[in-house]
């Protein structure tokens, strides 16, 4: 399945839709603050493990995030932040981050394995959080492969055209990005480690 959605104009039935899916074990490609991406629900072992052989990986060797619409969602997951991690995060634009933080005891529930970290995306996308406030808990996401050239996929007819068999509903919106996110490590108490740059900008 194939759907337009934009920012400013989501229409219910189209949220429906895909929550309907994501709770039948379904997978969908949707745009985020940053790249077009995989995502699921994160309480589906096996639409988790379809996200893992998109990627080609097992589960337990995958690198997931867990998508979230606000911080106190995001807490359920990661170990109680200390007041300068969670006002730096408050600081920042979430939307352009992803935060590798260590992981609570769910996640290696989620994944089946001694996972200790694990990502942790804060959106700011009006799509993404429809989707997730009316599912009412977290996705697990991964960005598209890039094409064969290197480059980043933003065009969802494509991405229907490459994926469509593999996945149940792709969504196509005019305001996607090719950046990735800015991915930060703090897993080191209350210091933080840049592990790659992207969309992110942390200003001093």
């Amino acid at each position: 399945m194939f759907i337009s959605i934009y920012e400013d104009n989501i229409a219910t039935k189209h949220v429906q839709v895909l929550v309907k899916c994501l709770e039948d074990d379904g997978v969908c490609i949707i745009p985020t603050d940053t790249l077009y991406s995989f995502v699921c629900s994160i309480d589906s072992h096996k639409a988790a493990k379809r996200l893992a052989d998109l990627k080609g990986k097992k589960l337990e060797k995958s690198t997931f995030s867990i998508l979230c619409s606000s911080l106190s969602m995001a807490s359920m997951y990661v170990k109680p932040l200390s007041n300068k991690q969670f006002s730096f995060i408050k600081s920042l634009e979430t939307g352009g981050f992803t935060f590798v933080l260590n992981a609570s005891g769910l996640i290696p529930k989620i994944f089946q394995t001694k996972k200790r970290t694990i990502g942790i995306r804060i959106s700011q996308n009006n799509i993404v959080n429809s989707i997730i406030n009316y599912l009412s808990k977290p996705l697990l996401v991964t960005s598209v492969p890039k094409d064969k050239d290197g480059e980043t996929i933003t065009n969802a007819e494509l991405l229907y055209e490459l994926y469509g068999n593999m996945t149940d509903i792709t969504v196509e919106s005019s305001n996607v990005r090719n950046i990735p996110s800015t991915v930060l490590d703090m897993t080191d108490g209350d210091n933080y480690e840049i592990i790659r740059e992207g969309l992110g900008v942390i200003k001093l």
